[in-house]
């Protein structure tokens, strides 16, 4: 049995799989999935997981060289962006209209769908490299 770091099988298996610049989302729960990319769903009730707390655990265990947010979030949820900026010290950040973000996620090798319903909770997390 894994003792620590991201339990959930299904992402741990992914973030183990991902390389440089593959890109993974994280999402509130009412992010529209693109058909054929991967659904890891989190989400069991309103708020539950949270958005910053998964991606906080991933953070943990996933080497982000960038992050792509909506330009929105820093309009509509600020304190959704400034938690993410915090997490993400001294990464790269792009800002791009939502419309873009949801079509991006495309590219995606999955979207995580965790239970928050605050609006604009979505990340894409670029992977970088180690050494």
């Amino acid at each position: 049995m894994k003792k620590s770091g991201v339990l959930n099988q299904p992402l741990s298996e992914t973030i183990a799989g991902m390389g440089h610049m593959d890109m993974l989302a994280v999402a509130d729960a009412g992010l529209p999935i693109p058909a054929g990319v991967r659904r890891i769903d989190l989400a069991i009730k309103q708020g539950l997981p949270g958005f910053l707390e998964t991606v906080d655990a991933i953070a943990g265990e996933l080497q982000v060289q960038r992050i792509i947010l909506a330009e929105e979030t820093g309009r509509v949820s600020p304190h959704i962006e400034a938690a993410l900026l915090q997490i993400f010290a001294g990464v790269a950040v792009d800002r791009i209209p939502h419309a873009t973000f949801k079509d991006l996620c495309r590219c995606s090798v999955a979207v995580v769908r965790t239970g928050e319903f605050t609006p604009y909770a979505n990340v894409i997390l670029e992977s970088g490299v180690v050494f």
